[in-house]
């Protein structure tokens, strides 16, 4: 109900996943999106999801709040640095959904767990669904249809697994590939089933909360090939007896050829996939921390801070009279050795004793480079330029001195520190 959706990054420096509280998101591997996401405030509909339908009843609702948008009777949501959880109940089925980046590989593990709470059994049906894309976010905005051109999927009978590569365009172009394994602990009924084409995933007029295969119990047309809007969906379909609890896990999985998607898909079809990446993650998760000397509560902020720059937040922005004003592109940007490409963290200083803040962010943008989080800081330096000396030469030493001056090399994001001089940049400038 925020007009913001609160969202959470969880990352092993190479593999990333954003997660909002109504259970959207994104999937990210370096400079490529694994999964299609836009900003969108208002709908929140992009991300990688799990539909459940009864198979009796018909009713159909999602282990986070969306897509489907049912109410739940019950609904919370758990971040913490290693995992995100969202617990929801609806009528006598409780569902848990948790979600872990590995750190050992580059995939991200997706488990729900399934109760029955009634005294009669149930049949539940669990569907994932994830737009494809294997381009950079930029390329796919530009040109979403043509990217979409270059996916091609197939599946690995053997191992309950779909994959999708991208063809490369050129022969410098490197290769990559995804996979997608599910596999559950329980009682399941029926074969698995599976879809790459969106289209027949959401049938003619459809869109994502309204589903065909979902909402009308159709089954998946179990198609791959050069589809033309390809996406990973494999449904699985549990009987619960009263009071049991069933598990099924999703997960994603990167790798630069097949023979190594496909290796790596045969490891984690196994019941044990979840709990090993979860305890890897914790313990990831307080090494990492620790590197940047960073504690639970200064996490947490970074991360309500992070969210304020995927999703642009009108109280930490300029009144709208003054972003009318603007006459200036991007590329005035430039002569300050700022791209204009990444979003702009802005940090306004002209006391020296507010140096404290400084090193806060300059932390928090290391934070964010170890979540993928490719985001500009820019210290304005607003002291009178007769006293301007000391600060400004503080400010470098403090930027030449912290992590975030180092470059990293390779496809990840990161972004710069850039430190300038209130008095030598032009109001429309500022």
């Amino acid at each position: 109900r925020d007009p913001t959706p609160g969202t959470h990054l969880l990352s092993n420096g190479r593999y990333a996943v954003m997660v909002t509280t109504a259970g959207s998101g994104y999937s990210r591997w370096r400079d490529l999106a694994v999964t299609r996401w836009r900003e969108d405030r208002t709908r929140d509909a992009w991300g990688t999801y799990v539909f459940l339908r009864d198979a009796h009843s018909g009713q159909v609702w999602s282990a986070g709040y969306q897509p489907s948008g049912t109410e739940p009777d019950a609904y919370e949501v758990a971040f913490s640095e290693d995992h995100v959880e969202i617990r929801r109940r609806d009528g006598t089925i409780a569902t848990a959904l948790e979600i872990v980046v590995s750190p050992e590989h580059d995939s991200e593990v997706r488990q729900v767990s399934i109760t029955n709470l009634g005294g009669r059994a149930r049949e539940i049906e669990l569907t994932s669904y994830a737009e494809i894309v294997l381009a950079t976010p930029a390329a796919d905005a530009a040109h979403p249809a043509f990217s979409n051109l270059f996916v091609q999927t197939e599946l690995a009978p053997a191992l309950d697994t779909l994959l999708a590569t991208r063809r490369p365009r050129s022969a410098s172009e490197a290769e990559v590939w995804a996979a997608h394994v599910v596999v559950a602990e329980g009682e399941t009924v029926g074969e698995i089933q599976y879809e790459t084409d969106r289209s027949r995933f959401l049938g003619r007029g459809r869109v994502i909360r309204t589903p065909a295969s979902v909402i009308d119990g159709l089954p998946l047309s179990n198609t791959v090939g050069a589809v033309l809007d390809p996406i990973f969906s494999l449904r699985r379909r549990v009987r619960l007896a009263p009071g049991a609890t069933a598990k099924v896990t999703f997960s994603t999985l990167i790798a630069p050829s097949r023979d190594e998607a496909i290796a790596l898909a045969d490891e984690y079809h196994d019941a044990t996939t979840f709990e090993r990446a979860a305890t890897l993650a914790w313990t990831h998760a307080q090494v990492q921390l620790h590197h940047l000397s960073v504690d639970l509560d200064e996490a947490y902020l970074f991360q309500d801070l992070a969210g304020h720059v995927l999703y642009s937040e009108p109280t930490l922005r300029p009144p709208s009279g003054v972003l009318a004003s603007n006459s200036l592109g991007p590329s005035t940007l430039w002569r300050h050795g700022i791209s204009g490409d990444l979003p702009i963290v802005l940090l306004r200083i002209d006391d020296p004793g507010d140096q404290g803040i400084v090193r806060q962010l300059l932390r928090a943008h290391e934070y964010w480079r170890m979540k993928q989080l490719a985001v500009d800081l820019v210290i304005l330096n607003e002291q009178a330029p007769s006293y301007d000396q000391d600060l400004q030469a503080s400010l470098e030493t403090q930027v030449r001195t912290s992590q975030s001056r180092a470059r990293h090399e390779g496809h990840e994001p990161s972004g710069n520190v850039f430190i300038l001089r209130g008095g030598v940049i032009s109001a429309q400038e500022r």
